[in-house]
This record gives structure tokens, sequence and C-alpha cells, in this order.
């Protein structure tokens, strides 16, 4: 790796960046922004879904256990989606698979509403979960190849960034429609089917990066593999990259999706006397706040990552995202408090996956970096699955007549507990502030 001359570093990230890398950034973000819309349309509709779909009288366990299910078979096709197109982007290229795993995940959104029992529902889930895996990795990788060195690390913490903003609009959508009817959920899953229109643009403008198509005629040259998953542990360096992104990635994923997105559910839980419209408003209003938190949080690490590096960010994360999870689910009693630490929720538990935006390009070559990028994002995905079936599973083993709220606080207590992999890969991980891409 080069490191970066005194001219770049005298320039601010945004001066002298082609009009053509902003183009891409901004394709890329509406990507990601419409595939964290997508997935978060689920997390606000699926209690009023599965009971919807299960029936009024359900028994709340029989909801929960769905609801855990769905979240973990969610996480395994985003995982799958993660491993197959992150390959497929080093193959095939960036701009091509993030328009194909566009079309997917928004498609299979739109087909979410049309369901009526809860085993399509996972199909579903799943194949949407496919080109949510995908997409993030040949975006970031995109972003990561057009921008200059000394602008990639606020260019890909802007990209996480507005995930955030995708998520507002979910929680925009479905308080819009909540008072349409029992079955506005539906049209909420039917709206997360336009970002489809989103592919004509990409095709138009968006191009193969010059240093992914010289990647891909010296790896004929050199008879070397493009994609290869195997590659990422051909040598002791990009093994221990592998590892070290995959336990960093296991941590921010399993706790904001095996925990902190269950905030909406606790507050199903924790206030009994709030249901209907007023609730889904209640839990809109949370998530609009958490996700304000979440794009200050994600800007900031991207900021203090270039100034005191990598590892040390991350970890002040990961120590941060760790305590803001423990607090919400044992302080959250009122409105007010909710309020409070959904913002440090997601100001906390949501910065690390800036760092995965920034530092994860930075650790494989250009012929691996999309295989490299999907391979760490998801493969964490599969570990993570785990926890959201878990939680469902211990909030029963834990539940209290008197507060109906006790067994979800205590099992969160529990799964909250696997940011200690998160640390555990940050002593692996190798510094990379102030360096270019490895080619």
């Amino acid at each position: 790796m080069s490191t970066l001359s005194n001219d770049d570093k005298k320039q601010k990230w945004w001066q002298g960046v082609p009009r053509y890398a902003w183009i891409v950034l901004g394709v890329s973000a509406l990507g990601w922004l419409f595939d964290t819309m997508d997935q978060n349309l689920f997390n606000q509709v699926r209690q009023s879904s599965l009971v919807d779909i299960l029936g009024k009288d359900a028994p709340k366990e029989l909801v929960a256990d769905w609801s855990g299910k769905l979240t973990a078979i969610f996480l395994i096709g985003w995982a799958v989606g993660g491993f197959i197109f992150g390959a497929l982007g080093d193959k095939f290229g960036r701009a091509r698979t993030m328009a194909i795993t566009v079309l997917i995940y928004a498609g299979f959104t739109g087909l979410n509403g049309f369901v009526h029992d809860p085993y399509l529902y996972a199909v579903c889930r799943f194949f949407t979960a496919l080109g949510v895996g995908g997409e993030f990795a040949a975006g970031a990788s995109l972003v990561a190849e057009v921008f200059p060195s000394r602008s990639r690390p606020m260019a890909l913490g802007t990209l996480q960034a507005l995930s955030a903003v995708g998520n507002m609009l979910a929680a925009l959508i479905t308080r819009s429609l909540s008072d349409t009817g029992v079955g506005y959920w539906r049209v909420a899953f039917f709206i997360g089917a336009f970002p489809a229109l989103l592919v004509f643009f990409i095709r138009r403008v968006v191009k193969e990066p010059d240093s992914w198509e010289d990647a891909k005629e010296k790896a004929q040259q050199e008879n070397l593999a493009m994609g290869s998953v195997a590659g990422l542990f051909s040598d002791p360096v990009l093994r221990r990259n592998t590892i070290a992104g995959t336990l960093l990635a296991l941590a921010g994923v399993g706790g904001l999706w095996g925990v902190g997105f269950w905030l909406p559910d606790l507050l199903g839980f924790a206030f009994p006397d709030i249901k209907g419209r007023e609730l889904i408003l209640l839990k809109s209003n949370v998530t609009l706040v958490q996700q304000s938190g979440a794009f200050i949080g994600m800007i900031g690490y991207a900021w203090v990552s270039e100034r005191i590096g990598r590892k040390p960010a991350l970890l002040i994360a990961l120590i941060l995202a760790f305590l803001s999870v423990q607090g919400t689910f044992h302080f959250v009693h009122d409105s007010t408090s909710a309020f409070t630490w959904a913002f440090i929720m997601g100001l906390c538990a949501l910065a690390p996956f800036a760092a995965y935006a920034v530092y994860f390009p930075e650790l494989f070559p250009t012929r691996l970096r999309s295989t490299g990028v999907g391979f760490c994002y998801n493969c964490a995905r599969i570990l993570a699955a785990l926890a959201p079936f878990y939680l469902g599973k211990l909030a029963d083993t834990f539940k209290s007549a008197s507060d109906p709220s006790a067994g979800l606080r205590t099992a969160a207590a529990i799964v909250a507990c696997v940011y200690i992999f998160g640390f555990i890969g940050l002593s692996l991980a190798p510094e990379t502030r102030g360096k270019a891409l490895p080619e």
C-alpha cells in the first residue's frame, strides 16, 4: 500500500473530486438507502403483519416465535446473498451486480405484500434478503474505487449514513399508512417495490471502475482468480483480515439485528395499554429518533477514524454500542426514556456499521474486494441469525406475569454480549488510515 501525498492531505475531502465520482456516490447511496428502507419496513410491521396472518387470537408467544424465525431467515438470506453477489461483483463487475441486487430486493419486497401464511412470508423474506445482502458489497466497492484516497473514508461514511435515511423512510411510510386499516402493512411492502426503477438509471450512467478492469486483465495474465472465497484465505495477511472483519461484523450485526432493532417490540411489551394506531405512531416516532442518532453516529465514525485511526475509533464505537444496547433495554420504562435511549442507541449501535463501509474495502485487493466485503459482512449474518432466534426463546424463558417486558429485557442483556467478538476481531485487525487501497 502507498500512503497519501502531502498535497492530498492539504485538501478537504470534498475538494477536487471528479463529477463522475459524485454521480457514483449518489446512485450507490440511493441503492443502499432503498435497501435499508425495504429492510426496515419489516421491522416496522413485523408484529402487526404476523398478527394479521396468524389471526387476532394468536398467542403472543406464537407471534414472538415467528418474529424470531422470520428475522433469522432474513439474516440467513442476507448472508447467502452477500456470499453469492459479493463474488459476482468481483467476477462480473460492481455496477452490473448492484443493478441485479436492487431488482431482487425491490421485487421480492413487493411480493411480501401478497402473503397470507407465515411459511410463504418466510420464503419472500429470504429472497428479499438475497438482494439486500448483495447490494452493499457492490456499492461500497464501487464508491471506494472511484473516489480519491483522501476522500474515500468520508464518501463511504456518507454512503453508510444514508442508510439511516432509508430506515426513516420506512418509519414514515408505515406511519402514514397506519390509519388505512389492518392490511396497511401490505401497502407498505408494495411501496417497497418502487426502488426497482433505480435499475434503469444504474445501467445508463454507472460503468465499471478502471481499477476493476485493470485487475481483471492482470488476473487473466497471471492466472489469478477474481471473486474467489478461497482466495480470501490464500495467504496469512488476507486470512487474518478476513477473520478480523468477520468477527467485527458479527459484533455489530448481532448486536443490532439480534437486539437493537427489537426496540419497537419492547415498546409493545412495555406499554400494554397502548394499542392500535397509537402504538404504531409511537414505534414510528421512536424509530425516527433512533435513526437520526444513527446518521450522526455513522458520519461521526468516518470523521473520527480519519483523525485517530480506524482501530481506535472502532474500539470506542464497539464499547459505546454495547453500553447503549444494555442501557436501552434496561432503562426504557416510559415514552421520555424511550425517545432518549432510542437516540443514544442509534448514535452508538449503528456507528460500527460505518466502519464496515470505510474499513472493509481497505482490507482486500481489487480482485477480491467485493468478495471480501461481502464475506465478512454476511458470514457474520449467518452466525448472528442465531441471535434473534434465541432472543425470542430467552424472552419466553425469563417472562414474568407481573412485567410483560421482563423476558425481553433479560434476553437482550444476554444476547448483547455478542459485542465481545468485536473486541477479539479488533485485536487481529491492521490499521489502514492514510493508506491507498491495496491493488
